[in-house]
């Protein structure tokens, strides 16, 4: 009876030692997962060992939101640029003056960039001038001037802000370099600046840019998680994205405007010919493309 009793004991403590191994073993495989899925992130990041690259260049595009491949990151009442300027007024993000990243703006000046003067133009004050333009001719200089200060003290100078959908061009600045570990090019998207078009700034008849934002701040305090920031699909409400997977999966359609080793000049300033510059983008940009073909290639 001891002798039955011990055997069962030592089968006991073996059956115990082989379950205890194989739960050791299994978290040993679970924490090795966990540190590979960690490093499946942090490339997803575009993290990559500068020895791991055999290619890099750094180039700007133009994006214009009106163009209907770019559409979907415009929706009505939902347009990017609306996310980003809320997210700015609430604190959320950084807007930076280039996109060196080097120089933050305030928020203050941020609010002056995204804002115009304009006449608070009334019903009576448009009358008074309709008047005085019937009547002007039998005026002196003196009456003129004096009905004039008149009507400008009944009108009232107001700041408006600029809508979202005046504000439709993006610009991204990218770092493109080609992993060779993974046997992948990579768009390493670095800021996105938000530009007010020329017709919209009539003030001084130029393109002004509102802010550069870093494009990882966008992702991690704005992007990600925000049902909200959404890529909109019309023809397809299961296809809709969010603003992070439709940059990195490069959705949107910008034209090439500038790139490095070209002493910080636009293509566009290099050529005297606005033709001839478009083809020139439009060849850098099959360049890029056959080169990254030739390494798979090879």
């Amino acid at each position: 009876m001891k002798v039955s009793t011990s055997i069962i004991f030592l089968i006991s403590l073996l059956l115990v030692l082989i379950f205890a191994s194989s739960f050791l073993q299994a978290q040993t495989v679970s924490d090795s997962l966990k540190t590979s899925l960690q490093e499946y992130s942090s490339y997803n990041q575009n993290e990559v060992y500068e020895n791991h690259i055999s290619y890099q260049k750094t180039v700007w595009r133009r994006i214009s939101l009106k163009e209907t491949q770019n559409q979907p990151f415009f929706r009505k009442d939902n347009e990017i640029t609306k996310l980003i300027i809320d997210a700015v007024k609430l604190g959320i993000i950084q807007p930076y003056q280039n996109d060196s990243l080097t120089t933050s703006m305030s928020l203050e000046k941020f609010l002056q960039h995204i804002k115009y003067e304009e006449f608070d133009v009334s019903e009576e004050v448009v009358m008074m001038s309709c008047w005085t333009d019937f009547n002007r001719k039998n005026w002196s200089t003196e009456d003129s001037i004096n009905w004039q200060n008149k009507i400008n003290q009944e009108s009232k100078i107001i700041s408006t802000e600029y809508l979202p959908k005046q504000m439709y061009i993006l610009e991204t600045k990218t770092n493109t370099f080609f992993d060779k570990t993974h046997s992948r090019m990579i768009h390493d998207i670095q800021t996105i600046s938000i530009i007010l078009p020329a017709e919209m700034n009539p003030e001084t008849g130029l393109e002004k840019v509102i802010a550069t934002f870093s494009y990882k701040e966008l992702v991690q305090n704005l992007f990600r998680d925000n049902s909200s920031a959404i890529y909109y699909n019309e023809k397809n409400n299961q296809a809709h994205r969010n603003l992070e997977e439709a940059f990195d999966l490069m959705l949107m359609n910008g034209r090439l405007i500038k790139y490095s080793n070209t002493k910080d000049n636009h293509i566009i300033d290099i050529y005297e010919d606005y033709n001839q510059a478009l083809l020139m983008a439009q060849n850098y940009e099959a360049t890029m493309i056959e080169y990254e073909s030739n390494v798979w290639e090879n």
